[in-house]
């Protein structure tokens, strides 16, 4: 597999930053949409959009024939939805579904609903017939779907269309003998609230969209950086699969070596050899059937942990890094409580550990405490603490409140992955800024029951 590069916001720095920063920047890469890529769009999603609009059309145009009886040109209408029938028929032949589009094919598409819409419009009354307010529609799906200049294309046609139609259209269909026309001031205001209308609802469906897309991103960064830590814990499971599959070969390499040493003398050099080569087979195999059982039974050591060892391995790659790190573990019985030993929730606490290191101007205190119903650990740092205008968002993706030491500051995923991998494992995390002396606080909780080992 090839690398990936990074986006060039990442690229800046690479070599600052620590390995923990660039497997989340490099999962990040993997999961982005970049400009160039295929669009959010599917095809299937444009074409039925484009069904509902023609059974909504039709409606509408057999209620106002034949059940208000107004006149308007119905055959040159008929067309028009005709044109959008015909156009799903070879989109639905011609290119597969279920494929997502380019910008520039949602962009004609979603273009050519706002131009058949506008000559329905000009049919039947144009900015006076209320369903002028459909307009909105193409625009609100390209917010939530297409670049900010494809969609400033998007929106600056169907503002186009929408003005030529203040003066060029034909009559609103009404009662025989009777003409209804609104003020020319009052159309341009519909024209007006019609564009702020499209305003509003795209930006709320762009900055709607764009926080569903980050965190969908954020997500997947998630589940890549866990993936990789999986692939580290499961050493002991290829292990086995490694004796299983060697089992065969040692064994046919151990009756070859007993049939030599039966039929060399054992004071010649090669009897010797063969003697050599059968013992070290037999060991070989004994090593392997001690892999085997372990990856199948597994390791009652290395799956459980003890909460003061658990604090000290996450603490101990950042020992000497400047900050002076205190590790303590107290509750009540002798010995802390034994903790399963899972992916999530040593690289959760590793990484707080080091955002903690990364900003603290001195002292890095973490604290291990149970009792009868939970675990507890606190982590603490005398750095400058969360800003308080970004602490409500905190948790979030791509939310970076703090620059470390070195003035660098983070991707902002940190944290997210962080919470989230701990929140896996039935912890419930807590973060602020100390009350009493500089720097910021994480707090964690379990339950017990949850995360302890039987």
């Amino acid at each position: 597999m090839t690398d990936i590069p990074l986006p060039p916001q990442f690229n800046a720095g690479a070599d600052d930053l620590s390995e923990r920063e660039q497997l989340e920047a490099s999962a990040f890469a993997r999961h982005s949409v970049t400009p160039y890529s295929a669009g959010r769009l599917r095809r299937s999603t444009l074409v039925a959009l484009r069904w509902g609009a023609v059974i909504g059309q039709a409606i509408a145009l057999t209620v106002v024939w034949l059940g208000l009886g107004f006149q308007f040109p119905l055959m040159p209408a008929l067309m028009a939805v005709a044109a959008s029938v015909l156009l799903n028929v070879v989109i639905s032949i011609a290119a597969p579904l279920d494929r997502r589009v380019s910008d520039n094919e949602a962009l004609a598409q979603l273009g050519y609903d706002a131009l058949q819409l506008a000559v329905l419009l000009w049919l039947t009354g144009g900015m006076e017939n209320p369903f002028a307010l459909l307009f909105i529609a193409p625009v609100v799906t390209g917010a939530t779907t297409l670049r900010k200049r494809v969609l400033f294309t998007l929106i600056g046609l169907t503002a186009l269309l929408s003005f030529a139609l203040l003066s060029q259209a034909r009559p609103l269909p009404w009662y025989p003998g009777e003409a209804f026309e609104l003020p020319d001031v009052f159309k341009i205001g519909m024209w007006i609230a019609l564009m702020t209308g499209m305003a509003f609802t795209s930006l709320y469906a762009w900055r709607a969209s764009l926080e569903s897309r980050r965190m969908s991103d954020a997500l997947a960064a998630t589940e890549a950086v866990l993936s990789h830590e999986q692939k580290l814990a499961a050493l002991g499971g290829l292990a086995a699969a490694a004796a299983h599959e060697l089992g065969t070969p040692l064994a046919t390499i151990q009756v070859t070596a007993k049939e030599m040493a039966l039929e060399l003398g054992a004071d010649t050099d090669l009897g010797k050899d063969a003697r050599l080569m059968l013992s070290q087979a037999k060991r070989c195999r004994d090593i392997l059937q001690q892999l085997a059982r372990r990856g199948d039974e597994g390791d009652k050591i290395h799956d459980t942990i003890d909460l003061q060892t658990l604090l000290d391995e996450v603490a101990a790659p950042f020992f000497g890094f400047g900050a002076e790190i205190d590790i303590t573990a107290d509750g009540p019985g002798m010995l802390p409580p034994n903790l399963k030993r899972q992916a999530e929730l040593m690289y959760g606490l590793t990484n707080i550990v080091e955002n903690a290191v990364d900003f603290a101007a001195a002292t890095v205190s973490i604290t291990g405490r149970w009792d009868d119903d939970n675990i507890y650990v606190d982590i603490l740092d005398d750095g400058p603490g969360f800003e308080p205008g970004i602490k409500s968002k905190l948790g979030e993706p791509y939310v970076s409140s703090r620059t470390d030491k070195s003035g660098a500051g983070g991707l902002g995923l940190g944290f997210f992955i962080s919470k989230t991998l701990i929140e896996r494992t039935g912890g419930v995390v807590d973060f602020g800024n100390r009350r009493k002396n500089p720097g910021a606080f994480v707090r964690i909780r379990w339950p017990r029951a949850g995360i302890e080992a039987v």
